[in-house]
């Protein structure tokens, strides 16, 4: 599972949610906030994002998800500059 922590006011649920996944035997990689207090363990890696304020939050977490996507789809084998099943539609008057 891949987790998005930003230090909020969710950040208690979210931590709640992560419990219950890490109690079913969970695999976590959690890109966490610098002061969200998680630590890596046996099932769970941390990867800790610099903190920042909030309106700035949805940029500096997606890079690294496309970091992670990009490099995914390399081990994989995928063309990342040719996605499968893209659907582009052009509107001509």
């Amino acid at each position: 599972m891949i987790v998005v922590a930003p230090n909020n006011e969710l950040l208690e649920k979210l931590k709640s949610n992560v419990e219950e996944v890490r109690a079913r035997g969970g695999l976590m990689y959690v890109f966490a906030d610098a002061n969200a207090a998680f630590e890596s363990d046996e099932t769970m890696t941390v990867l800790n994002v610099p903190h920042c304020e909030d309106f700035i939050a949805p940029i500096v977490y997606t890079l690294p998800l496309q970091l992670l996507s990009y490099y995914v789809a390399l081990i994989k084998g995928t063309d990342v500059d040719q996605p499968r099943n893209l659907a582009k539609s052009v509107t001509v008057e």
